[in-house]
């Protein structure tokens, strides 16, 4: 798998969450909604050390290029903390951007070319404000995307078609940004006609869309993976809630299939004056989860055996589409 200091072999991964906010940039983000402002180097490393102590090893950050991502602050928190993170490609909620953004006018091509350099010859660290043209040699491990209230439409057509074409030339994961049950399937039936494969795609925020076994047990069937990362956002339900859900999934037999994450905002990062922290799936949520009868070996396999195969690089190959700028 690639994380932002190299390839890591996947039996090296160690207890990972594989979706989390490090760090966001002020800018349309923050208009939107002001807790998506994560910007000092020193407090997110504060918060990662704590994930670390408690037992955490990696981390997969899902801010996307031209939207906030500080790719040099991944690198350096990475490297200070010795926490992997596998940083991201892709694109966000268009509502993220502001209506100047260079991404509505990019085509598929242009757009394809920009995730795949992205992959293969390091992330930029512009692009927030102009075309991205400031490359640094850590690369994305993921491809991220995300839905709103259009789905797959307008301009959503050409994102997930160059997001799938940088999947097919690389083998890289996709992470999926999905609100509602209709996305959850027609994400699913777009990626499949686009030749991608169901253990490639990581579906996030499933317990937040509908927190209903038969719903969650209907989306496995397809091969997918199922992320929960609503544990300790009790706006949604409570941790309880969140328990019996997983403990029904695990009745079904389907453990191979979760992965967990906090979605980290300013809310929910404790060095930034917020509640939780990035620690609170190992200090809080698992002891719950061990309380309420999962064993510690199904634990060790939503959190490393899990994510070893989701984050993992399928071998491709492949010319990369020329792009242009319309």
């Amino acid at each position: 798998m690639q994380t932002v200091r190299g390839i890591l072999p996947v039996e090296q991964l160690g207890f990972c969450q594989c979706h989390e906010h490090l760090f966001i940039a002020k800018g349309q983000s923050f208009t939107v909604n002001p807790a998506l402002w994560l910007d000092n180097l020193e407090k997110t490393k504060r918060e990662v050390l704590s994930f670390r102590d408690a037992g955490g090893a990696a981390l997969v950050d899902a801010q996307p290029v031209g939207c906030g991502r500080m790719a040099d602050y991944l690198l350096a928190t990475a490297k200070e903390t010795g926490v992997e993170i596998i940083a991201s490609t892709g694109f966000h909620k268009l509502q993220f951007y502001p209506e100047n953004h260079w991404i509505f006018n990019a085509d598929e091509d242009f757009l394809t070319s920009l995730f795949l350099a992205e992959l293969r010859t390091g992330m930029y660290l512009d692009g927030d404000r102009h075309l991205p043209v400031k490359q640094l040699p850590a690369r994305a491990g993921i491809i991220k995307i995300a839905l709103d209230n259009v789905g797959i439409s307008g301009p959503y057509i050409k994102l997930f078609k160059a997001a799938a074409c940088a999947a097919l030339h690389t083998g890289t994961p996709i992470l999926c940004h999905v609100e509602t049950e209709n996305h959850v399937f027609n994400a699913i039936d777009f990626f499949s006609k686009q030749g991608i494969e169901a253990q490639s795609i990581i579906l996030c925020h499933l317990d937040r869309v509908k927190c209903d076994p038969a719903f969650h047990r209907e989306v496995a069937k397809s091969g997918v993976y199922l992320e929960y990362d609503t544990i300790g956002r009790f706006k949604y339900h409570s941790d309880e809630e969140e328990i019996k859900l997983l403990r029904q999934m695990l009745a079904y037999g389907l453990e191979d299939q979760i992965l967990l994450g906090l979605d980290t905002t300013r809310k929910r990062m404790k060095s930034y004056g917020g509640s939780i922290g990035l620690d609170y799936i190992l200090t809080a949520f698992i002891p719950r989860l061990i309380k309420s009868g999962v064993p510690g070996k199904t634990i060790d396999k939503l959190t490393i055996a899990n994510p070893r195969q989701a984050l993992a690089l399928k071998v491709k190959g492949g010319p990369a589409p020329a792009g242009t700028m319309p």
